[in-house]
Order: C-alpha cells, then sequence, then structure tokens
C-alpha cells in the first residue's frame, strides 16, 4: 500500500497538472473567439465568390477553356491536406488522419503525392512514405492565419497542377467548424473546378441578384478562377484553426474535470490510509495499557 508521502506526492502532481490544463482551456478559449470572428467574417465572402463565379460561369459557358476547368481524367492525385502544428487536441488530428487515409483507400489505384499543411499531416505520413510536393509547416500553429498565406498555397498548388499535366485532380482535406463541440472533416475537389457546382450556385443564386459587368464576362471569369482557389484555402485554414481551438478547449475541460475527480478519489484514499495509520496507534495504545 502506498505511504502518506506518496499520496501527497501524487496529489500535488495531479494537481499541477489540472493547473496546467486549466491555463491551456482559458487560452484555447480566447484563440477560439477570434477564430470564429474570422470565420464567421469569411464565410459570407466565399459564398458571394462563388456566386459571381456561377454567374460567370452561366455566361460564357462552354467555349470558355482554361487550365483550371479542363477535366484530365482520374488516375493521378494531389491531396492539400490541412492540420495542426501541435497535439493536445482531442481527436481533431486524428479524425483528419483517419479520413485522409479511408480516402487514399478508397482510391487505391491512384497514384497519390500530397502538399501538408501543419506539422502533425506532414509527420504522420512522413513516416508512412508518402511523396510530398510541398510542405508548410509553423502557419496553423501560431492561430494568426493571414489571407498572403492562402495565397502562397494556391498559387504553388496552381503552379504545380498546372505544369505537371499528370496531375489529373486535386483534393482539399480541412475540418469545418460546426460548433465547439462539433467539427466535420471535409474532402473537397479543388482542381480542376467542377463545373456543375459552378452551375448550381448560379442556379440557386439567380433569383437573387443580376450583376452588369463592364469587363467581357470571360476576362472577370479568367482572373477569378485562381482567386476562387486562394478563398478556399484560406476558408479552409481559418475553419481548421477554429475547429482546432474548439477541439483543444473541450479537450482541456476534459482533462481537467478528470483531474478533478482523481483528485477526490486520491485524497479520499489519502485520508483512509492515514486514519487506518491513527487507528492502530490506538490500539497499540490500548493494547499495551491493558498489558500493563
Amino acid at each position: 500500500m502506498a505511504s502518506l508521502l506518496d499520496m501527497r506526492r501524487r496529489i500535488k502532481s495531479v494537481k499541477n497538472t489540472q493547473q496546467i490544463t486549466k491555463a491551456m482551456k482559458m487560452v484555447a478559449a480566447a484563440k477560439l473567439k477570434r477564430a470564429t470572428d474570422r470565420v464567421t467574417a469569411a464565410r459570407p465572402f466565399a459564398k458571394k465568390m462563388s456566386e459571381i463565379l456561377g454567374n460567370l460561369s452561366a455566361r460564357v459557358g462552354d467555349e470558355f477553356s482554361s487550365p483550371l476547368l479542363t477535366d484530365r481524367g482520374d488516375e493521378k492525385y494531389l491531396v492539400a491536406l490541412v492540420t495542426a502544428d501541435k497535439g493536445l487536441c482531442g481527436g481533431f488530428n486524428t479524425n483528419l488522419m483517419k479520413a485522409t487515409q479511408n480516402f487514399l483507400k478508397t482510391n487505391a489505384g491512384k497514384s497519390t503525392e500530397m502538399i501538408p499543411v501543419g506539422r502533425k499531416g506532414r509527420d504522420f505520413f512522413k513516416r508512412r512514405q508518402m511523396k510530398f510536393v510541398e510542405e508548410y509547416v509553423g502557419l496553423t500553429g501560431t492561430g494568426r492565419i493571414e489571407h498572403t498565406d492562402a495565397v502562397e498555397i494556391a498559387q504553388g498548388i496552381i503552379k504545380t497542377f498546372t505544369e505537371d499535366e499528370t496531375i489529373d485532380k486535386v483534393f482539399l482535406v480541412f475540418t469545418e467548424f460546426k460548433t465547439v463541440m462539433s467539427q466535420e472533416v471535409k474532402v473537397e475537389q479543388l482542381l480542376p473546378i467542377p463545373r456543375t457546382s459552378l452551375d448550381e450556385t448560379e442556379t440557386q443564386s439567380a433569383a437573387q441578384a443580376e450583376y452588369v459587368y463592364e469587363q467581357p464576362a470571360s476576362e472577370i471569369f479568367g482572373r477569378l478562377l485562381p482567386k476562387q482557389i486562394e478563398t478556399q484555402i484560406y476558408r479552409a485554414m481559418l475553419e481548421s484553426v477554429a475547429s482546432e481551438q474548439g477541439a483543444r478547449m473541450t479537450a482541456m475541460d476534459s482533462a481537467s474535470k478528470n483531474a478533478g475527480e482523481l483528485i477526490d478519489t486520491l485524497t479520499l484514499n489519502m485520508n483512509r490510509i492515514r486514519q487506518a495509520a491513527i487507528t492502530k496507534e490506538i490500539i497499540e495504545v490500548v493494547s499495551g495499557a491493558a498489558a500493563a
């Protein structure tokens, strides 16, 4: 049986851990507020961008040609995976890895390369000998995602897609923020931009607005296509940061509660040990007095 000194040391250790988890929860809560504010601001912009592209797509018709729209085949994939740079965020990273692995298994016959955005995704698939076209770490961990970061990644993906004609499709894997308790892993086709999705967006927004363009629709459409990729990646990174902080806050809250329960259990056991020691001493004193 553990001694009183051992129990006190263990209780102190758990209390120190609880202080850390509570502090991490508070930090995550503050970062989550900033992240959700940015996500809320970015979503309407992304939606409006899709609406305008849908309207332009309907105007230019199928005659408009762009490498970002042209279907190539279905043999080689490039996967851009957005994960966290750090751990201690519950199942956030694990869910992303599982979803990506399921996607790879479903498309096992395809040749696949990857662009990891985040240290956890990079390390996980590096151990599994995945070929990286490029890698980006140290962005999501700061929580301060800038649009220039998304532009850099988007331009790299577009350059790879347009220069390497063996790549047929580019997919984006990220976590979409729902609530603090709920996040959903998304797998979206990034390139070529699906014409059907643009047509669906145009159908949904046709009755809401009529756009008038000063420049030719084809010229604007061609310029906005790369911007659409930038917008998608920027939104995905913001959603990912918000999801990460939500998952971390939930995980640290659960850890703090578990630590509290463990402290109560250890304290009860310590009191029992102390009570047993006192009872034993009393019995010894009484037995000694009776013998005398």
